[in-house]
Parts: structure tokens; sequence; C-alpha cells
């Protein structure tokens, strides 16, 4: 059946797809001052919404390197490029909102919005920029 030739390579690059979204949700709660899993399960919208935006902003460039890849390492760099540049974004952002965290856990939208938002322009500029 040919309609089921690229199911492997779907599945592998689904997989490493998988692999890569885990490894950049576990770096990055640990690079951030906040506990955003223990903010969620407390209902703290702010913490849903800013690591929502920053998934996204890690997803997007991760399809575009899905896409473009020659191979399953170049689409592993790539991954970890883009995880390096959400990890930059929040640190940058703190560097805007020195007390980014507290106000996160004190549930303040304003903060989270705009750490989502500059999330999702760094995983817009990063995917625009992998034109290898």
């Amino acid at each position: 059946m040919t309609s089921i030739a690229g199911l492997p390579d779907f599945l592998l690059y689904l997989g490493t797809a998988a692999l890569l979204t885990g490894l950049y949700l576990l770096i990055y709660t640990l690079a951030t001052a906040h506990n955003e899993l223990a903010l969620i399960r407390r209902d703290v919208t702010a913490a849903s919404v800013s690591l929502g935006g920053s998934l996204g902003g890690f997803t997007l460039p991760l399809a575009v390197a899905i896409y473009n890849a020659r191979s399953v390492l170049d689409c592993l760099v790539w991954g970890l490029v883009a995880l390096v540049v959400q990890v930059a974004v929040y640190w940058l952002v703190r560097l805007v909102l020195p007390d980014l965290s507290r106000r996160i856990e004190e549930d303040r939208m304003a903060a989270a919005i705009l750490l989502g938002a500059a999330s999702l322009a760094g995983g817009v500029l990063n995917a625009a920029s992998m034109t290898y």
C-alpha cells in the first residue's frame, strides 16, 4: 500500500517532536523562577497563559524544522535551537520585568500576556529564520 508508505518516517518525526517537546517543557520549567505546573494546578491563569504562549513559540519553529529537515538529526539540532531561543526570550522579558515570576505567581495577567506574546513573537521569528 503506497498510501501509508511514509508511515515509518511520520512516526519517527512525530516521536522526535514529542521527545523534543517534553524536553522543552522540562528545561523551560526548570529555567523559570516559578513553578508553572504547580501554579496551573492551583488555577493560576497567568501561569497557563505564559506557558501556553511559550509552548506555541517553541512548537512553531519545531514544525518548520520538521518540514525542512533533511534528516532526524537535522530536526533535532534545529529543535534544540528553538528551545534555546525560547529560554532566551524568557530571560529577556525578565530583564524588562525583574519581578515577572512574582507577578505570574500572583495571577497578574499583564505580565503573563507579555511573556506569552514575546514567546510567540520569538517563535515566529525563529521559524521564519529557518530557511536553510
